[in-house]
């Protein structure tokens, strides 16, 4: 693979971020000021590239829950 491009080296450099905090995307674009669109678009161009991407970090959607009788 070529060297990144800066502009190329800046996204992926945000979605390592994002995934060594184990934040969504969702959440780092907003506390970061980005552009969730932009971020995603990147992502997706990187993969397209060829780039090696970190995997996403997904929280858990549904809790297990005790009910109480």
């Amino acid at each position: 693979m070529n060297e990144l491009t800066s502009t190329q080296a800046y996204w992926l450099g945000h979605l390592f971020h994002a995934s060594s905090r184990q934040l969504s995307l969702s959440e780092y674009a907003e506390e970061q000021e980005l552009a969730l669109a932009a971020l995603l678009a990147w992502e997706q161009r990187l993969v397209v590239q060829g780039v090696p991407v970190p995997p996403r970090h997904r929280p858990k959607r549904f809790v297990a829950v005790e009910v109480a009788r």
